[in-house]
């Protein structure tokens, strides 16, 4: 890194090129925001794969205090053994279907009864419903809001009294599907537009009792979500039908969701395509309408993923 002590001519503190030459290293990011989860009781929902497992295992290396829940106990325990293998602590584990009344809140409530405090949450359990709106039902609607949604809802309300008490950090992890909507995955994008509009209502509320609000919109991260099928089902073994060249790495897009909770940032869009896409759908509307239009034949010809094929959606 430049120092600007060693130049001939002195720059000004306030100048952009100063800002430049003293933004901090990848190095120094990485250790400012491994001190910031240090020691802290960190609650993961949807951490049996993904970026919920990779979020744990970044977590526990960085000394936070896990709580992992998810529907699939098997996965989560075996998360947990590799974790305590590599010398961290051993993660507290609460099977847990956030599609369901009462079972977040029993979470919650044992990960305070075992760490003594609950100090972030990361609202992440997610699946997408996709297919062509002719093709679809109410039940495939209320499926995905369900978990999407009123998953996010019951994690907020449950996390909300002890995240009050600590000053904590809520995260929750949308979709550039937030953003921008697509032929074939309305109701992914329906989910993910709600979620937005939550977040960006509670932010200024939950502020003012002292509680951090993050809103993560990933676009295209290496996960099993194009996987999992319109009922939740996991296909292991299913082809990825988003090409490998445009995914973002688990890893360093778990490692800027951290990032941007750490340092209370408001809303984190993940991967330069999200990116481009959000700018594109704020500034360019009518290049999104006509990609859109050009994108109905290819998504329409998608019906088997309505009736138990693998999901598709940006994150």
């Amino acid at each position: 890194m430049l120092n600007p002590f060693a130049l001939s001519t002195p720059i000004p503190w306030g100048s952009p090129f100063f800002f430049v030459l003293w933004y901090p290293s990848s190095e120094t990011q990485m250790a400012d925001t491994e001190s910031f989860y240090r020691g802290k009781s960190v609650l993961i929902t949807g951490a049996s794969s993904g970026i919920g497992e990779e979020l744990a295992l970044q977590l526990a290396r960085a000394g936070a205090k896990l709580t992992l829940t998810a529907r699939r106990k098997e996965q989560l325990e075996t998360l947990a053994q590799k974790i305590a293998s590599e010398g961290h602590a051993t993660p507290f584990v609460v099977p847990c279907d956030v599609s369901l009344d009462g079972e977040i809140e029993r979470a919650v409530s044992e990960s305070v009864r075992h760490h003594g405090k609950l100090d972030v949450v990361f609202a992440n359990a997610g699946f997408g419903v996709v297919g062509p709106f002719r093709k679809l039902s109410l039940a495939d609607y209320r499926r995905q809001f369900e978990t999407n949604v009123f998953g996010v809802l019951r994690t907020a309300y449950a996390a909300l009294p002890e995240l009050e008490k600590s000053h904590g950090s809520l995260a929750i992890v949308g979709s550039v599907s937030g953003w921008v909507a697509t032929p074939g995955g309305s109701p992914y994008s329906m989910s993910k537009f709600a979620v937005r509009a939550f977040a960006n209502s509670i932010t200024p509320e939950l502020r003012r009792v002292g509680i951090k609000v993050t809103l993560i919109s990933p676009g295209f991260v290496v996960s099993n979500i194009r996987r999992v099928d319109n009922q939740g089902a996991l296909h292991a073994s299913a082809h990825d039908p988003v090409p490998a060249w445009i995914q973002m790495p688990t890893s360093k897009a778990v490692r800027q969701i951290l990032r941007a909770v750490a340092h209370g940032r408001r809303e984190a869009i993940i991967t330069s395509h999200g990116k481009l896409f959000v700018a594109l759908e704020r500034f360019f509307p009518w290049f999104m309408r006509l990609s859109h239009r050009r994108m109905t034949r290819a998504y329409d010809s998608r019906s088997a993923l309505a009736s138990g094929g693998p999901a598709k959606s940006p994150s």
